[in-house]
């Protein structure tokens, strides 16, 4: 072999070799060459980037719930869960029964676990204000659920129209009853969604007030919405009246059940129209039976569907159509409301058996 041949070939291997170490990284210098070296260097439209290497990170919902005591919010749960995983995003829900410190440990430790957006159905709609505000100085946007956090920067609000629930409410009732004396039995007074119903309630009544036609003799908030209170309220109303009454207006259905005991312990079950919300299998037995008069439905698959949607959407930086905007004591916050449905006997079938909220064998009961 000639001396030209032999260097050609060392010429050769070198140049390998140097290529092999800056595959690696490194050059026999410890100097890394410039990216370009490599013939097979990825082409950066090509889909090879380190962004692309392995599964987009899903999104991260927290869902912090005042209570799981009662059915209507067993149903947001497990809905809204099953509509955010639909999403290709996961949720973690967490429920404080009621206890407002813990609600706000519970938020504060979701927010520790670095989720992307905060869901918060408030126990205390001012005390979860704080909340907010620790959120977003982390670069957490929070959606109110269903209720309104007041006095907070909260970036949307998903409910249904709570005001017109009252309406649908005390017009249901009225057209029974366009005289007499009325007991209202309202929901905690923490909670604005109850403030809300009161208004809605009193948008009807109070022309009817004015005219001298009707007399409201008992008008009570229930403490954390405890069926017990509601109980004792109604104990107190009936007994303050002589037992007396034309009509009672209940804010939920819960609070209803406890209004048509009291009834039933005077003897006045099905005699006194009594009107309730949210369609509770026991509410919406009650009607059936002839105790309770009717309930204001609000399909919680609906809000549950596009909470979780504008959830995510709100996560991922997208912009997010809010037409309507309330006033939360701080600023005016973009809101969507979704409409509420009064149901009565007649039309049990055609709206919430239709729907699946229950099935028809649990509602009339034909299974036992």
């Amino acid at each position: 072999m000639s001396y030209g041949t032999f260097k050609t070939i060392q010429a050769l291997v070198l140049a390998s070799v140097c290529w092999l170490a800056a595959c690696e990284g490194t050059d026999s210098g410890g100097a890394s060459p410039p990216a370009a070296a490599s013939p097979f260097a990825a082409d950066p439209g090509g889909g090879l980037g380190p962004e692309r290497t392995g599964e987009e990170r899903k999104i991260k919902v927290g869902f912090s719930m005042d209570t799981l005591q009662e059915e209507r919010w067993l149903k947001d749960r497990d809905l809204f869960k099953r509509a955010v995983e639909a999403l290709g995003a996961e949720a973690s829900v967490m429920a404080a029964n009621g206890d407002d410190a813990k609600q706000i440990e519970q938020a504060e430790t979701l927010i520790g676990q670095g989720v992307d957006i905060l869901v918060v159905v408030p126990h205390d709609a001012e005390a979860m204000a704080a909340i907010v505000k620790k959120a977003h100085s982390s670069g957490i946007r929070v959606l109110s659920y269903d209720r309104l956090i007041k006095n907070a920067d909260i970036d949307l609000y998903v409910s249904f129209d709570n005001e017109k629930v009252g309406e649908l409410q005390a017009a249901a009732i009225t057209k029974l009853v366009p005289k007499g004396k009325y007991v209202y039995i309202g929901g905690a007074d923490t909670d604005n969604n109850a403030h809300l119903l009161k208004k809605g309630v009193f948008n009807v009544l109070q022309p009817l007030i004015n005219r001298g036609d009707i007399t409201v003799v008992y008008d009570q908030w229930t403490k954390d919405w405890l069926p017990a209170n509601a109980l004792s309220n109604m104990r107190d109303a009936l007994s303050a009246n002589g037992n007396r009454i034309d009509a009672v207006i209940a804010a939920n259905d819960a609070t209803a059940g406890s209004v048509i005991q009291a009834l039933e312990e005077q003897g006045l079950a099905g005699r006194i129209p009594v009107a309730g919300q949210d369609a509770e299998l026991a509410g919406v037995q009650r009607i059936v039976d002839g105790t309770q008069t009717m309930t204001a439905y609000k399909p919680i698959r609906s809000l549950a569907d596009k909470a979780a949607e504008l959830a995510v959407r709100l996560a991922r930086g997208e912009n997010v159509d809010a037409p309507r905007k309330i006033n939360n004591g701080k600023i005016e916050v973009p809101s969507v409301l979704l409409p509420p449905i009064a149901v009565d006997r007649s039309n049990i079938d055609e709206t919430i058996v239709a729907d699946g909220f229950h099935s028809r064998e649990d509602v009339y009961r034909t299974g036992e």
